[in-house]
């Protein structure tokens, strides 16, 4: 049987501590906002939305600090401002929770890795591949 330590209290202790980064990102013409990482439960519950919008809804929902919002008014806000506006901020609350970033990079060169054959990547059901070679000559 093993005995626990002042060091395993510690560790436990260090490891329970909430530690999630913060950081102020600038909205043009509106003013600045203060978001913060994601924990790991609210990332699954990002990645559980159904579709684009949905996402994006949750994700500042979840990581909006100052000024708190509900999916709802990050909903109005999404209508509201130019399409480009929310992108400065999902892009810090994706950097902050480390999601993204090379791990995206990584996941893409496991997929199209050099050399050898390409995915052929099909925009949509009409489409399909000649199984030519690409046009850069690589199999």
């Amino acid at each position: 049987m093993r005995t626990v330590s002042h060091v395993d209290d510690d560790l436990k202790a260090r490891l329970l501590k909430p530690r999630l980064a913060e950081a102020d990102v600038d909205v043009p013409g509106i003013g600045t906002v203060r978001v913060r990482a994601l924990n790991r439960i609210e990332a699954m519950h990002v990645q559980s939305a159904k579709g684009n919008e949905a996402i994006e809804r949750r994700m500042l929902a979840l990581g909006m600090v100052e000024p708190a919002m509900t999916e709802a008014e990050v909903g109005q806000w999404q209508k509201a401002s130019p399409a480009g506006e929310l992108e400065a901020v999902t892009e810090k609350i994706t950097e902050l929770s480390a999601l993204g970033g090379d791990a995206d990079k990584e996941a893409y060169k496991s997929v199209r890795g050099e050399p050898g054959p390409r995915v052929p990547v099909l925009p949509g059901a009409e489409t399909g591949h000649d199984g030519g070679q690409p046009p850069n000559g690589d199999e």
